[in-house]
């Protein structure tokens, strides 16, 4: 799904200052034997860099008493890692960039809290193509980006080794299942650990995930223009858009997403637009309420009524498409949940930087193409 770039959508008040497929688990375990290695500096880090921000939800301002901050403080912070966004820089697919991000964020963000990744599975996106085969048509696959074919499957099986070995090593989980994307095992995820009682934040610059944001969902992105991770949180969501999240779903069906290959009503009605799409939302709240409502009594103004009723199968389609499915077949583990030991960063990271260094089959140069 979309890897949002900040520049396009996003200005610095938008973040906190400072079918039915078999399902495969791919579990990697983290080991228990660590090399410990305390009080070595963050790499990757300039010294011009601002620390990342705290968690804003610890840093509103409210009472000494408030009920909500201190049921928010007792709960446990669980962060759901999305791997493959963070290993590109720009569109080229970077095993620097991974290094670069993965470790601000363990050194800046998430530090001891849980942390569970994943990793899109294989044929992930089959079944929103069949709905739809414009759907991520000319997406770059990070896994498919090689100059020849002849040493691409080599390459992609090293690459994907290093990763894994990494967050392993750092005592991560991975998750990975076949037939579906990591953003639908995320979704699942987000589900089964708010129902143990704690809170999510989502780490990914994907904007898909804003549909999940509430009291107790959270995101962290990757902010190239600033350097740093930032969070996205229910309050910068309500400033930026001016609605509610439940409505964030609804909103990108009429408006499409050109990234994913996923057109909107304007395409097919140009007078349709974002201010129309907001002031009806705003009103029924939902895409199936605002199609139920015009298919019996009038919503607007003629073109938008006519719209609605003809092309409601249509958006229906964006729906589907577009939605975060939440029953994928995985289930959370609790030593996943269990505070994350954090000792053996910066040694698996440094030798990580340096067999970078030392194999130019990994510099990773590579000329972008499309997987349609």
């Amino acid at each position: 799904m979309e890897i949002q770039k900040a520049r396009s959508t996003m200005t610095p008040r938008h973040f906190h200052s400072i079918p039915n497929y078999t399902h495969h688990l791919v579990l990697v375990c983290p080991q228990h034997t660590l090399i410990q290695q305390r009080n070595l500096r963050p790499l990757f880090c300039s010294h011009s860099v601002q620390p990342v921000v705290q968690d804003p939800v610890m840093q509103e301002s409210f009472g000494e008493e408030s009920h909500y901050y201190k049921n928010t403080r007792r709960k446990k912070r669980v962060f759901l890692l999305d791997v493959n966004p963070i290993c590109y820089k720009g569109n080229v697919p970077s095993l620097q960039s991974f290094a670069h991000w993965i470790s601000l964020f363990f050194s800046q963000v998430s530090l001891t809290d849980p942390v569970i990744a994943v990793i899109d599975g294989e044929r992930g996106n089959e079944y929103r193509r069949q709905l739809l085969p414009s759907y991520k048509a000319k997406r770059r696959k990070y896994w498919h980006q090689f100059p020849d074919a002849g040493k691409s499957r080599s390459t992609f099986e090293k690459s994907h080794r290093l990763i894994l070995d990494i967050l392993q090593n750092c005592n991560v989980p991975v998750v990975k299942i076949e037939s579906h994307e990591a953003d639908d095992v995320i979704a699942t995820l987000v589900e089964q650990v708010l129902q143990r009682g704690h809170r999510v934040v989502v780490a990914s610059p994907d904007k898909d995930f804003k549909q999940l944001i509430s009291d107790d969902v959270q995101i962290v992105m990757p902010v190239p223009e600033f350097n740093r991770w930032s969070f996205y949180t229910l309050k910068h969501y309500v400033a930026q858009y001016n609605c509610d999240p439940m409505s964030d779903l609804s909103l990108r069906c009429l408006l499409g997403d050109e990234v994913d290959g996923v057109p909107g009503i304007q395409h097919v009605v140009p007078g349709f637009g974002r201010k129309t799409a907001l002031k009806l939302l705003k009103k029924h709240g939902t895409l199936e309420n605002l199609l139920n409502t015009a298919a019996v009594r009038s919503v607007g103004r003629q073109y938008a009524q006519d719209a609605l009723i003809k092309y409601a199968d249509y958006l229906r389609r964006n729906y589907e498409v577009l939605s975060l499915k939440r029953d994928v077949s995985v289930h959370i583990e609790e030593q996943w949940l269990n505070e994350r030991d954090a000792r053996n960063d910066s040694l698996v990271l440094s030798n990580f930087i340096t067999s970078m260094k030392d194999s130019r089959n990994l510099n990773f140069q590579c000329r972008p193409h499309s997987n349609g």
